[in-house]
């Protein structure tokens, strides 16, 4: 017995110690991909691209997910969680490198390939870290464990504005007068390029529970039984629908407030109102971290998207300053979706979840379709009309938590074939 208890004492030591680790990942890429915020009213300018050219930049870089995703679990399969994020962090600040040759060159699909390959380590991660944290403890309080570590992925988001506005505007008070210099991209990436690589280095040496390594059998899309899980492929079109909103609403934030019937701004003061929106995700989720050990993450989903779509009606029907918190109040709904969804989703697939977390990550694509699909109706239609896309989205997440996310197989479907 004793000998027992002090196994599991050991156990919960090292589970504390590898999610300790894994935050930081969480922090880099939510700083990462907040920075893409920032970099679009940039290169806006540069290229003088009008919105639906702009959401070029997040088409690339959640495209990158549907690429990497399938081949990252398979990846990940062999060589576990460990290694998957080691080789995903050096991938992601070989992108960073990228940065320079596109800026000395000043072309904008140079700029899109680095995007592209920047994206394609934190896929990597993503497919790696996600199921890792979910492993890593007591699977009923997984939800509430993902929401805890995904609240440094909000922190990163939220600290990335004010440290990106600066870096990458050049301190410009007023770019759309002065214009753009084509240099301050560099700095930024460059950082986060040696950041990357020395979080790599540690992540290699750290002795972290060897966890991920899976027959190539239980992984591959079209043999593994994660597919036929109807929670988990609502669960994809969940995660789909949620990032695709989330990325939408942010990519349009600095754009939208600077208009005059909103903020009435220049873009670069207004980037800095993009913290407040990724911060309320923040404190949302150390908040839903606490809540969803007493309530369960199903219903904490749906109260927050019937929340957000009730602020984002407002925010298209009025103007001015509360035109504009209710946009930024969005982000505190976000702040607990993509962990609770995931970890719903995840539900009973045991040795599958390898393979329902590359189906799950392949679903962030929706950061590529769905900004691009609105800024293609902002074109026509404007920013404020636009946001009735998102609003869609959260329609779809309020039924996810009330019904979708029920774990049972597609019997009806089996049945009828």
């Amino acid at each position: 017995m004793i000998t027992i208890e002090v196994s599991m004492t050991e156990q919960n030591n090292n589970y504390r110690f590898a999610l300790t680790a894994l935050t930081t990942l969480f922090f880099m890429w939510g700083f990462i991909t907040c920075l893409n915020d920032i970099l679009i009213p940039y290169l806006r300018l540069l290229f003088d691209l009008n919105y639906a050219q702009s959401m070029l930049i997040q088409f690339c870089f959640f495209g990158a997910y549907f690429i990497v995703s399938i081949p990252a679990g398979l990846l990940i399969g062999k060589i576990g969680y460990k290694m998957g994020i080691v080789t995903g962090l050096m991938i992601a600040g070989a992108g960073c490198v990228l940065f320079y040759p596109a800026a000395q060159a000043e072309i904008y699909g140079l700029f899109l390939l680095a995007l592209f390959v920047l994206a394609s380590g934190i896929t990597i991660l993503q497919v790696a870290a996600n199921p890792y944290v979910t492993v890593l403890g007591d699977p009923e309080t997984s939800s509430s464990r993902l929401t805890w570590t995904q609240a440094f992925n909000s922190l990163g988001t939220t600290v990335a504005p004010f440290f990106g506005a600066w870096l990458i505007f050049g301190g410009v008070a007023d770019p759309e007068v002065t214009g753009v210099s084509k240099d301050t991209v560099s700095l930024p990436y460059f950082i986060l390029a040696g950041a990357l690589v020395l979080i790599a280095v540690i992540f290699m040496r750290l002795k972290l529970p060897d966890m991920g390594r899976v027959d190539a059998a239980e992984i591959l899309p079209t043999e593994g039984s994660a597919w036929k899980q109807r929670h988990l492929v609502l669960g994809a079109i969940g995660i789909f629908v949620y990032v695709g909103a989330e990325v939408g609403i942010g990519s349009f934030l600095a754009m939208y407030i600077a208009q005059p019937e909103i903020g009435d701004m220049s873009t670069s003061k207004a980037a800095h109102f993009i913290s407040w929106y990724f911060g309320g995700a923040m404190v949302g989720r150390f908040l839903g971290a606490a809540i969803m050990q007493k309530i369960s993450g199903n219903c904490v989903l749906a109260f927050n998207a019937i929340a957000a779509v009730l602020l984002l009606a407002t925010t298209m029907t009025t103007s001015g300053t509360l035109a504009m918190w209710a946009l930024l109040f969005v982000g505190l709904c976000n702040s607990i979706m993509f962990p609770t969804i995931f970890s719903l989703a995840l539900q009973n697939l045991k040795h599958s979840r390898g393979q329902g977390s590359g189906i799950l990550c392949l679903a962030i694509v929706g950061g590529a379709i769905v900004p691009l699909a609105q800024g293609f109706l902002a074109d026509r239609v404007g920013i404020q009309m636009s946001f009735i896309i998102p609003l869609a989205c959260y329609v779809y997440i309020a039924f996810y938590g009330l019904r979708g996310y029920v774990p049972r197989p597609f019997k009806a479907v089996q049945e009828a074939a």
